[in-house]
C-alpha cells in the first residue's frame, strides 16, 4: 500500500488559481507543497499596459528564482517542471479587461505566455457580466473574444462570471472552458458559488471545474477544515464526474488589507462589491506548503490513489492539452 507522501510525490500537482504576493518566499512554499504548476493571476482590474508590466515582473522572477520556478506554455513544460523539481507558472487573468477593445491583444498575450483568461471579474466589462450584477450575457465583441481565445489556445475561465454569460460562453466555445476556482451553492448559498445545474451544464459540454477552498464560500466559513474542503470536492465530483474535476485554491498568500480593498471594489477603486471579512484558509491547508495534506485527506476519505492523482492535477493536464491545441 502506497503512503500518502508517495502518492503526492508521484502526482502532477496543479493549482488552478493562485493570486498570491509573488516572491521568493512564496515560490519556496510552492516547492514545500510539491506544486508542479499553478495558474498565477497577473491581471484583474489592470488594463493592457499595467498587465504587460506584471508579466515583465514575472520574467524577472524567472531569472532571479529560476531554481524554483519556470514558465509554462505547453503541458510538456508542466511535465518538465515535475522532472526538474520546479513549479511551472501558467500566467492567467481574472478579467478580460486587459484585452481592452482590441481583439488583436488576445494573441499578443498568448505570445507573452498567458494560458487562461477569466471572461469577467464580478462586474460588467466589454465581454460580458460578472456574478455581482444583472447579467446581460455575452456581448457581440465577447463572442469574437471567445472565438479568438479558442483559435490561439487560451482557456476561458468563468469562476467570477454571471450565470447567463457563463452559459453563453460554454455554448459558444469550441474548446473546453472552466470554473477554475468555485464551490457548490448546494453546500453554501453565495453569489460566487455555482448551482448544481451550472456545474452539471459545464461538465456536460466538456468543461472543467476547479474546486476552491476560499473560506468565505465554504459551508463553515473561516472555521472550515481540510475535511470540509474534501466534502466540497466530493459534492462536485458527484455532479461532474471524475474526469472534469481538479483543484483551484484561490490562495491569496502574503497579501495585506490594501490588496483586498483593491480587489473588492469595481475597477479597483469604484463601488464596493463585497466584503470578505476575515480570510483564513481551512485548518490543515493554511498555505501552499500544506498541499501534501490534501493528498493525505483525499486518501483518508476513501479516494483511490488513481483518483487522487487525477484530482490533484492529472485532469488539469488533460484539459489544458486540449485547449492549448497540443
Amino acid at each position: 500500500m502506497q503512503s500518502a507522501a508517495e502518492v503526492h510525490q508521484q502526482s502532477i500537482v496543479i493549482d488552478g488559481l493562485i493570486i498570491a504576493n509573488w516572491g521568493r518566499e512564496l515560490f519556496e512554499d510552492m516547492r514545500r507543497g510539491g506544486l508542479t504548476a499553478a495558474n498565477c493571476t497577473v491581471s484583474v482590474w489592470e488594463g493592457f499596459q499595467a498587465t504587460v508590466n506584471n508579466i515583465a515582473e514575472f520574467n524577472r522572477h524567472y531569472r532571479e528564482h529560476g531554481d524554483l520556478i519556470r514558465p509554462v506554455r505547453t503541458t510538456a513544460d508542466i511535465l518538465k517542471a515535475k522532472e526538474e523539481g520546479r513549479t511551472g507558472i501558467i500566467l492567467g487573468f481574472q478579467n478580460a479587461h486587459a484585452f481592452e477593445d482590441q481583439l488583436g491583444y488576445v494573441e499578443i498575450f498568448k505570445q507573452l505566455g498567458v494560458g487562461i483568461v477569466q471572461m469577467a471579474y464580478n462586474t460588467q466589462n466589454l465581454v460580458g457580466t460578472g456574478c455581482y450584477e444583472r447579467d446581460g450575457g455575452l456581448s457581440g465583441f465577447g463572442r469574437e473574444v471567445v472565438e479568438e481565445m479558442n483559435r490561439v489556445g487560451i482557456m476561458c475561465d468563468l469562476s467570477h462570471v454571471g450565470a447567463k454569460t457563463s452559459e453563453e460562453v460554454i455554448l459558444a466555445s469550441k474548446k473546453p472552458v472552466c470554473y477554475s476556482h468555485c464551490l457548490p451553492a448546494g453546500l453554501k448559498d453565495h453569489p460566487r458559488n455555482k448551482s448544481d445545474e451550472e456545474l452539471r451544464f459545464i461538465a456536460e459540454h466538456g468543461g472543467f471545474v476547479g474546486v476552491t477552498m476560499f473560506a468565505p464560500f465554504l459551508k463553515n466559513g473561516i472555521n472550515s477544515t481540510i475535511d470540509d474542503y474534501v466534502e466540497a470536492i466530493g459534492y462536485v465530483l458527484d455532479l461532474v464526474g471524475e474526469d472534469a474535476i481538479g483543484i483551484g485554491t484561490d490562495f491569496t498568500q502574503g497579501h495585506d488589507q490594501n490588496f483586498f480593498e483593491w480587489l473588492t471594489h469595481d475597477k479597483g477603486y469604484a463601488r464596493r462589491l463585497t466584503r470578505f471579512g476575515e480570510i483564513i484558509n481551512p485548518e490543515g491547508i493554511r498555505t501552499i506548503g500544506d498541499f501534501p495534506n490534501l493528498t493525505e485527506a483525499l486518501l483518508r476519505h476513501g479516494y483511490s490513489p488513481r483518483l487522487a492523482e487525477k484530482i490533484m492535477g492529472g485532469n488539469w493536464v488533460r484539459v489544458l492539452k486540449d485547449v492549448w491545441g497540443e
